[in-house]
């Protein structure tokens, strides 16, 4: 059986990555900008706990043993991380009511694999991987 891998993006692509945007990083932008109303930062807040106490920091992005390795793993939700993929969906709306597109991709072949836990993968992108 092949393993479902979920990712949120936006339209936006990373000047690092070169990659569509994920929501993390777009919600952190418009915090940075102090672009939220009161009610969204909180929910924001709250998001962030938590994310913060169900999942952990991948601990590796880069497929290379050596330090100062770029990181060019992205992070991906297992599917079955169905509490986390709901929680997702919260940013998607906050997002959206800024006029920021969300969408939702899913893949069975995210890249090599450099992080795995029970909710997640951080991944390097294969050439043909849509992120």
């Amino acid at each position: 059986m092949r393993r479902v891998f979920v990712r949120f993006v936006t339209t936006t692509i990373d000047r690092d990555s070169y990659r569509r945007t994920g929501l993390f990083q777009a919600i952190g932008d418009l915090v940075d900008q102090n672009e939220l109303h009161d009610y969204q930062l909180e929910e924001i807040r709250a998001l962030r706990r938590w994310f913060g106490d169900k999942l952990d920091a991948p601990d590796r992005f880069s497929r290379s043993q050596k330090s100062g390795a770029a990181p060019k793993a992205i992070s991906w939700f297992k599917s079955t991380a169905t509490e986390h993929v709901s929680q997702m969906h919260v940013m998607c709306r906050i997002l959206n009511e800024h006029g920021i597109a969300t969408e939702m991709i899913t893949t069975t072949r995210p890249g090599y694999i450099v992080f795995e836990d029970e909710f997640q993968v951080a991944a390097v992108p294969f050439f043909e991987t849509t992120t």
